[in-house]
């Protein structure tokens, strides 16, 4: 961090994790002998990548627990840089701050846009998804992640691909294979991955970053049609920031709640 940042004797910031812009903000802020940083991860991932700095796993118990834990632990700063599609915790953080008067910043990469080749279809979430799925392929890579493989569990005419950390939960859908990896995958990677497959639709969350696109660009080379879930709505008033190095810089500039 510059000195330009200004960082402030005796911060804790508490990032709210499991990102790879959570990971690097971590690493950043660990360096740094002005910050204490906390990363607090949700545990759906039974061996996670632990971030530098303390760690903490597992929920708070809605807004009123993380303002709780948030006073009980003189956090100065909380940085929400959870998964685009972890809206709950985004309004729990919301509501903490609006009980604690903590500042809070939202680390949030920006989304996927198409590109000239690209055949896209988009859904307002995975019940949606799930609906259209039918009409746009019979092999589809489904990389929404293991935790709502359930709402695809009826479709029986549909062969699955499913790549996840950890073995999904039951229900699943009936034709399923899985792929126990962790990425980042390359592009040559996801390029293999689809043709040994035969794979004729990407079902996919719009996560943005650059750590999972290459399947999107390997779906398009392939002429491969891509279901897009748009993102959730997000809470109303929170500053963002779309980079590590704007969310440093807001943590430079931002004083001590107390």
């Amino acid at each position: 961090m510059s000195a330009e940042s200004g960082p402030r004797p005796g911060s804790h910031v508490l990032i709210l994790g499991g990102t790879t812009e959570a990971r690097q903000l971590a690493q950043s802020l660990a360096a740094e002998p002005s910050y204490r940083v906390t990363s607090s991860l949700a545990g759906r991932v039974a061996s996670p990548v632990l971030p530098p700095g303390g760690t903490r796993v597992g929920g708070f118990g809605g807004a009123a627990g993380l303002a709780g834990w948030i006073a009980c632990n003189d956090v100065t700063h909380v940085v929400d840089a959870t998964h685009p599609f972890a809206e709950r915790m985004s309004f729990n953080a919301a509501g903490a701050r609006a009980l604690t008067g903590v500042p809070l910043l939202a680390l949030r990469r920006p989304g996927w846009t198409p590109r000239p080749g690209d055949a896209w279809t988009f859904a307002d979430g995975l019940e949606e998804a799930a609906r259209l799925l039918p009409d746009l392929g019979s092999r589809a890579f489904l990389t929404t992640g293991r935790t709502g493989l359930h709402t695809f569990a009826h479709l029986t005419g549909t062969w699955f691909l499913v790549r996840s950390v950890d073995p999904p939960a039951a229900p699943a859908p009936p034709h399923l294979e899985v792929l126990l990896a962790r990425g980042p995958f390359t592009l040559a990677d996801e390029r293999a991955l689809l043709a040994r497959h035969r794979i004729d639709l990407l079902v996919t969350k719009d996560s943005g970053g650059t750590a999972t696109a290459p399947k999107l660009t390997a779906a398009r080379e392939a002429g491969v049609p891509v279901l897009v879930v748009r993102r959730p709505p997000v809470p109303q008033g929170v500053p963002e920031a779309a980079t590590v190095a704007a969310a440093l810089r807001w943590l430079g500039a931002t004083g001590p709640a107390r």
